[in-house]
């Protein structure tokens, strides 16, 4: 049982704020308390009309009213305020804590983000590179005790953060993420792969997830991208592939008079799809904002670990504290009745 805030004689137990906060097992008994008052009044009103009269005559003027002749009615507002308070204490007062734990097993995700200077391109809103982020960050975010790692990748790779649940420790690195991080131009898919895989090889997981997001062709780096795509087969990970950009002439930077530089964008899906063949996920080719948001909603959906949830319910009676005000007021009734205070209260 919880510990009370409050002693079980604090008046706080009947203010509305405390009373609002309980549950009630048995609202049944809340009801009866609007048949307590009728019952004093009905028997206030046979006490009046039926009990025996005496007529005595008496001069006006030894007719006098007083407050204190209202007190005869003390025993019948005590009596009737035990029976409201052995009602509350019958409806079980309490508060409940219930508290929710999720877990699952998790999977290994590694993000393998292109920075080449192809990213820079402004088909995509403001640019595909920053795009990436955005979506990557709402990603990370719907994840639920998953590690998740990046790669970044140009002309070069390296492994930027390493498997890990600290979601927010990921953002961070995602807003450090830029062009300049890779010095030697290209895109090296090979080796970002191959820097996946050694990332995930001796992971214990039993889902490992790698989502490879490029805008171009394998340009750099001494592994081929087939090779490394069926050395990640090999440990079992699966490689989703995505292909963001447009063909064609795209804007890419801007001129003297701010008006925008229009170059000659083309892409080959077939390594990429290759790719995602031989680690049996998917390949996506998006070509603005919405779509790259769409293909990482799908993957999110595709990766789900089942979720195991745990409720414990932790419920508190305070029905007692109202049945120790009842027994209170109960002996003060009784002594009332009991002793020449009665007498007097009639008299």
């Amino acid at each position: 049982m919880d510990e009370m805030l409050d002693p079980w004689y604090s008046l706080n137990w009947f203010f509305p704020g405390t009373l609002n906060s309980f549950s009630w097992e048995n609202k049944i008994f809340l009801y009866l308390l609007l048949v307590v008052p009728l019952l004093f009044v009905a028997r206030w009103a046979i006490r009046y009309f039926f009990n025996q009269k005496l007529p005595v005559a008496l001069l006006k003027s030894d007719l006098k009213s007083s407050p204190i002749t209202w007190l005869r009615l003390l025993p019948e507002l005590l009596i009737s305020l035990v029976l409201c308070l052995l009602l509350t204490a019958l409806a079980r007062p309490q508060r409940t804590n219930e508290k929710v734990e999720q877990w699952t097993e998790g999977i290994d995700i590694m993000l393998a983000v292109d920075i080449s200077q192809s990213m820079q391109i402004e088909d995509f809103e403001p640019n595909r590179l920053t795009a990436a982020k955005e979506v990557a960050r709402d990603f990370i975010k719907g994840r639920l005790q998953d590690r998740i790692g990046i790669v970044v990748f140009s002309g070069d790779a390296f492994s930027l953060a390493p498997l890990t649940t600290d979601y927010r420790l990921l953002n961070s690195y995602l807003d450090d993420i830029s062009f300049e991080m890779i010095e030697s131009r290209g895109t090296a898919i090979g080796s970002a792969l191959a820097v996946v895989t050694n990332r995930m090889r001796e992971s214990k997981s039993k889902s490992k997830v790698c989502i490879l997001l490029s805008d171009g062709d394998n340009t750099a780096g001494n592994i081929d991208p087939i090779t490394s795509a069926e050395l990640a087969a090999a440990y079992d990970i699966k490689i989703y592939t995505i292909i963001v950009g447009q063909e064609g002439m795209v804007p890419f930077g801007k001129d003297y008079f701010g008006r925008p530089n229009m170059v000659e964008n083309t892409i080959d899906e077939t390594t990429m799809r290759k790719i995602a063949e031989i680690g049996a996920g998917e390949f996506f080719r998006v070509t603005d904002n919405e779509a790259l948001k769409n293909v990482f909603s799908r993957i999110d959906q595709y990766e789900k670990a089942e979720i195991q949830e745990t409720r414990f319910k932790d419920s508190s009676d305070y029905y007692f504290v109202y049945l120790k005000w009842a027994i209170l007021f109960f002996l003060l009734w009784l002594l009332l009745k009991s002793t020449f205070l009665s007498n007097a209260l009639q008299d």
